[in-house]
């Protein structure tokens, strides 16, 4: 095969011979053919031939795509040729043999006269030259070549040849199409884990989504990516099978001479044969089983065709794929296409970068376009198509024009996109599914699906199947946890306009009506008629509409009325006005949805008797109706927020209703008995009704599963409830004591926020279902209820329940609970000891002032909070928490002393010690290896984690420093880069010469110091702060490279100043020419300070290169540079000035002198490398970085190790990996 496509060819061929026999004939003839096709080749223009090839000519082979070998009965006579082909084997080119009036065979076995020739060169020669020389001789005369004995022929033979020269030219050459399409590395990395390229079996691979998703951008990519793995490949897009169907006629789905006609052009396209014939259906099997071939079947749509082309993988040959892609899902299915991969929409930030590319040439946004920009990705939902159409339309105007252009594209359709659209629309074979694609976009997108099949119950379509076949067309998607159906904006726009050619001029003869002007028009002045199904109104598009009195009089059929919208109008701001005497509403109506209702009682000529639902949020109404109304079919009732609303209304015959939803009705006092009658009623919600009092208790909603009373401050008797609940929401209740004959099996979920009696029940309870229960806030809670019974617990809330003294031994009956938060039980003082809950993994005790001992109840915490307790020392049995995550222990004011055994908090993230005031010292202990294992050491041996001291103003500053050799980051007290920061400067950037750096090193690693002076914080809770580091390498050229890390975040909490210290890795061996170019000698580095807020300037700064001797090997650069660390952990208080010296003495330095920095390596070369762990923790900091790819040191000093001349150049120099 040939070189990676990635070199820089120079020539296209390169062509070996013997000058004396073909120079004159049928080389130039073959050149003068080259040349003619623009095929570029090595021309050696009479080179003085000698014994062995110069430096030029194997350059020239290198620098070739392909080697054309012309072997005549002279070549094996010329040692120049013949070392001329150990070279082309050598460099693993194509090669194209040429026997020239020779039988092939002859150079195979080196036999003949051409065999002769070669054992007369070979006279003087040493073993190893024959071996190579015959060797090369057999494996190129083993290729399939060209063999001619007849001159007379030389014209056709040139032009076979340089026929197959372009056409592997053409083969060879890397398609560039799609390298601006953003993302594509994501789906190729995908597709390739279902295609599984190194299994030998047939597998059949569907790529599905709906049109304009870049399925076949991503498919085209795919199949320049990998078709040279296989014999034979073949695309076949829309093209290739609309020929075959413009030929035979579609009336006949299953015609056997348009699969013949199918069959003989795909064995055309993979055996590279023309106008071939086949006379029966089994050709493709009999062709291809013994054939490893690829075939995508692009915007596949007819069964027919997958029939015809691939019906099954037993036609093809071992390790064969078969690549179909479409937007029905059915059709895969329905062929056992079970590796399905689904193209979705692109995130948000990849979609804003594929419209600048298209609107800008570039990634982001010009300033002034920024907003511009971001809508009209929203406009085309994110859709690549409508990316790409909007992006090229809007290309170079100015913004003024955009300003102008974007009403436009917001109330219609690109004509472009609509066109490809509505194919799918078209597509659908059901006239049914048509219909219900059209309620969809104009009534029903992000419906459950079982409200939209209640709505459409009577309406005679097939509703289940209507959905299924629009999911399988890929023209809706049912969103997996709340069975909506979501339909993307485009293809709505594109239904919508179906719509409107119902009737362009008459919008009150359209089936559906959708845009705020045509229905303001339609109301306004009563021009509706009866074949309009369903108004949706989104009020933000109107300023203000008149009802006509008649308005839905003349709307016979009218089933779906919604007029709502999507921000909070207040009182003053009503849009929609009715006329006094307004009092019509159709009785045919399945969907009431107005949102803020105008009136005070519902139109007295208003027969709901098909009302499914009916949702009124925000009303102004009193009451709903007089009397008792037959609603027989409604399901769902939402009046939420209709503060007026005094009565609750008559629902005796609403015996179907489902959920009720009545919260924040301020004015509701009581709910009737008739409420029992609601037997099918599962939710029920009445949070926020202050006023109301009473609730029967005597009724029993069997069905009731989620009872939702929050707020109800009035209600003192609590309510029957049936054995049914699930869900229980009781907060800021006023009942006083719980019924003793609660029957609670099967509840899950109990939110009792702000409880005011004193126990919740007496006795034990059966809770076997319950998953959370919350209880903060319950000031008087004294006594937690027994859960011996509640094995299934899994979240445990007692926040603030501050009469808590003790918890009760049931607790240790709780083997599944993950979370328990008692923070703020300021009286709690003992936790009870000698249980096991290994399932806990948070527990939270902040602010628990009298807890003086945390017991060990289990090894899998990972989330530990102990802040504002009155522990005195961290309890040694949590260097056994192996899970630990986080460990905050702020302001723990008793606390004088930590010792952390880090080695065995693997997981460990983030420490926190802050405000503990007097605290004095803290120990880190870490994982000691001998020198020994050094070189086998892994690489997440020592996890780094973020250690804040803040206001710690007692701590040793300098030893905490040394020991973050083995932390992620650390947040300390003080206003100056400390010493031991080799270069430090004011303000926020630095400078820093770099000598002697190799291209071949991977990374750039230093240790960073900020100093930050907040100007102002909220002090009552933590924020974030991120620090981000831009890097820019200069070369000696004056030419430059940026670069920037990724953000390093900090969760500061004061309002002093404080020092952030981490560690930063820019990795060096990019393929991207600017940086691979650049001999770097100078780098400036600068950090931007993010805090949202814009409260915080940076002070100064400081950093330390990471240094050793590499002309040693890997165990002696890893101690030389751990044993420093190790020399710092052990020394005491008394040695700091040693380091500060040697830090000051490092500054005063001559840059000329940098190339010996780490010269003081070399006195702890002898030393016990006990935490070898330091350096392969920098590898992880570096690991961790999801941009970067990065490789062990073994790699690089692999490349030293063939670069002598580079490692003579500089013996010592800080670490670049």
């Amino acid at each position: 095969m040939a070189s990676s496509s990635s070199h820089n060819w120079v020539y296209d061929v390169f062509t070996s011979f013997s000058g004396e026999d073909i120079r004159v004939t049928f080389l130039t003839h073959f050149l003068k053919e080259l040349d003619r096709k623009m095929i570029i080749a090595f021309k050696d223009n009479e080179i003085e031939r000698g014994n062995s090839i110069g430096t030029e000519l194997i350059q020239a082979i290198k620098d070739s795509r392909i080697a054309v070998v012309v072997f005549s009965k002279n070549y094996s006579s010329s040692s120049w040729c013949l070392n001329e082909l150990v070279e082309i084997v050598n460099c693993k080119e194509i090669v194209i043999p040429v026997f020239y009036d020779l039988d092939p065979s002859d150079v195979r076995k080196q036999e003949g006269e051409f065999g002769e020739s070669f054992k007369e060169t070979c006279k003087n020669r040493t073993d190893y030259e024959i071996q190579r020389w015959g060797q090369a001789l057999t494996n190129v005369a083993n290729i399939a070549g060209y063999h001619t004995r007849k001159p007379n022929n030389e014209a056709k033979l040139i032009e076979e040849i340089t026929n197959d020269v372009l056409d592997k030219l053409m083969k060879l050459t890397p398609s560039k199409d799609f390298d601006e399409f953003f993302g594509i590395e994501d789906h190729i990395k995908e597709l390739s884990l279902l295609l599984c390229l190194e299994s030998e079996e047939v597998r059949m691979v569907g790529i599905w989504g709906p049109t304009g998703i870049g399925k076949t951008t991503i498919a085209r990519a795919l199949f320049n990516r990998i078709y040279r793995h296989f014999q034979g490949s073949v695309f076949i897009d829309r093209a290739f099978i609309s020929k075959s169907m413009a030929i035979y006629s579609r009336a006949n789905s299953d015609d056997y001479n348009l699969k013949l006609h199918l069959q003989e052009k795909l064995l055309s396209k993979l055996l590279d044969k023309k106008n071939l014939e086949i006379n029966h259906l089994d050709a493709v099997k009999e062709r291809l089983r013994q054939m490893k071939v690829l075939i995508f079947i692009d915007d596949l749509d007819d069964q027919v065709v997958l029939e015809a082309l691939a019906c099954q993988t037993q036609w093809f040959g071992h390790g064969s794929r078969i690549i179909v892609i479409t937007k029905d899902k059915h059709l895969l299915r329905a062929y056992g296409i079970d590796h399905i991969y689904e193209v979705l929409l692109p995130s948000k930030d990849l979609a804003i970068k594929m419209f600048c590319r298209s609107a800008f040439r570039k990634d982001s946004p010009p300033n002034g376009f920024i907003e511009l920009a971001y809508d009209v990705v929203k406009r085309a939902g994110s859709l690549p198509l409508g990316l790409n159409i909007l992006g090229s339309y809007l290309r170079g105007r100015s913004k003024e024009d955009w300003i102008d252009m974007m009403p436009g594209l917001r109330n219609k359709l690109d004509g472009k996109i609509q066109k490809t659209l509505r194919v799918s629309y078209d597509g659908l074979a059901s006239e049914d599914d048509q219909a219900i694609f059209r309620h969809i976009a104009c009534i029903f997108n992000f419906e459950a699906c079982s409200d939209i099949k209640k709505l459409l119950e009577d309406s005679g379509l097939n509703v289940t199947n209507g959905l299924i076949n629009l999911v399988d067309k890929s023209l809706i998607r049912i969103e997996p946890k709340q069975k909506t159906v979501e339909m993307h904006c485009l293809l709505q726009e594109t239904a919508r306009e179906i719509i409107r050619a119902q009737s362009f001029d008459d919008p009150g003869k359209r089936e559906f009506l959708v845009d705020g002007k045509d229905i303001a028009d339609v109301l306004d002045n009563c021009s509706g008629t009866r074949k309009v199904l369903g108004i949706s109104l989104d009020m933000d598009e109107i300023e203000e509409l008149h009802l006509h009195v008649d308005a839905f009089k003349k709307m016979l059929n009218l089933r779906f009325l919604k007029l709502h919208t999507t921000t909070n109008i207040s009182e003053k701001e009503d849009k929609l006005l009715l006329p006094k005497e307004f009092n019509y509403l159709p009785n045919t109506l399945r969907l009431l949805s107005w949102q803020r209702f105008p009136m005070r009682c519902m139109p007295s000529d208003f027969f709901p008797k098909y009302l499914v639902k009916l949702l009124m949020p925000g009303s102004k109404l009193e009451k709903l109706w007089d009397g008792v109304m037959p609603l027989q079919c409604l399901k769902n009732m939402n009046l939420f927020g209709s503060e007026n609303l005094k009565e609750f209304p008559n629902l005796s015959l609403a015996t179907n209703l489902e959920t009720l939803s009545l919260g924040f009705c301020l004015s509701l006092v009581e709910v009737p008995s008739t409420i029992g009658n609601l037997n099918k009623l599962t939710y029920l919600n009445m949070s926020g009704c202050h006023n109301l009092e009473k609730f029967p208790a005597d009724v029993n909603l069997k069905s009731l599963s989620d009872l939702v009373l929050n707020g109800c401050s009035r209600l003192k008797i609590f309510p029957a409830i049936s054995s049914n609940i699930s869900e229980l929401c009781l907060n800021s209740l006023a009942v006083e004591e719980f019924p003793s004959n609660l029957h609670l099996e099967n509840l899950v979920y109990l939110l009792i926020w702000g409880m005011t009696s004193v126990k919740l029940w007496d006795g034990v309870k059966v809770l076997t279902s319950l998953k959370t229960m919350h209880l903060r806030d319950s000031k008087n809670l004294k006594e937690i209820p027994d859960l011996s019974m509640a094995s299934n617990l899994l979240i445990l809330n007692l926040e603030q329940c501050i009469s808590i003294v003790e918890l009760p031994s049931s607790i240790r009956n709780l083997h599944n609970l993950i979370e328990l938060d008692m923070s703020g039980c300021t009286n709690l003082e003992t936790f009870p000891t000698g249980i096991n809950l290994q399932s806990l993994k948070r527990i939270n005790l902040a602010r628990c002032s009298r807890l003086k001992i945390f017991p060990d109840i289990s090894t899998n915490i990972s989330e530990l909070d102990l802040s504002q307790t009155a522990i005195e020392e961290v309890p040694l049995w949590i260097e056994n928490f192996s899970k630990l995550k986080y460990l905050i222990m702020g302001k723990c004011n008793m606390l004088e002393y930590v010792f952390l055994n880090i080695s065995k908090l693997k997981h460990l993230k983030s420490v926190d010690f802050s405000d503990c005031g007097i605290l004095s010292k803290a120990d880190m202990y870490m994982l000691q290896v001998p020198d020994e294992a050094s070189s086998s050491l892994p690489i997440n041996c020592v996890q780094k984690a973020e250690l804040i001291f803040i206001n710690c103003y007692k701590l040793n500053q300098k030893a905490l420093i040394r020991q973050q050799f083995f932390l992620k980051k650390m947040i300390l007290p003080g206003e100056e880069v400390p010493f031991y920061f080799t270069h430090q400067t004011i303000g926020s950037s630095i400078g820093i010469p770099l000598l002697h750096i190799l291209l071949s090193q991977q990374y750039f690693r230093f240790k960073a110091c900020v100093v930050v002076d907040p100007k102002f914080v909220f002090p009552a809770r933590r924020y974030h702060v991120n620090i981000q580091v831009s890097c820019r390498f200069k070369g000696i050229y004056g030419n430059y490279f940026d670069y920037a890390d990724q953000p390093h975040c900090f969760s500061p909490s004061q309002t002093d100043n404080y020092v952030y210290v981490f560690d930063c890795c820019f990795p060096l061996n990019k393929d991207n020419a600017p940086l691979a170019e650049l001999d770097y000698d100078h780098v400036d580095i600068e950090f931007h300070l993010d805090d949202n807020y814009n409260h915080h300037k940076i002070k100064g700064c400081g950093i330390r290169l990471f240094e050793d001797d590499e002309s040693s090997d890997d165990d002696d650069d890893l101690s030389s540079e751990t044993d420093y660390s190790d020399e710092c952990e052990d020394s005491d208080d008394s040695d700091l000035g040693n380091e500060i010296d040697y830090s000051e003495d490092y500054e005063d330095r001559d840059t000329s002198d940098l190339g010996n920095e780490t010269d003081y390596s070399e006195e702890y070369e002898d030393h016990d490398s006990s935490d070898l762990g330091n350096e392969y923790d920098y590898n992880e900091e570096c690991e961790d970085n999801d941009d970067n790819d990065l490789v062990l040191e073994t790699d690089h000093n692999e490349e030293c190790q063939d670069n002598d001349v580079e490692k003579k150049r500089s013996s010592k120099r800080m670490r670049i990996m």
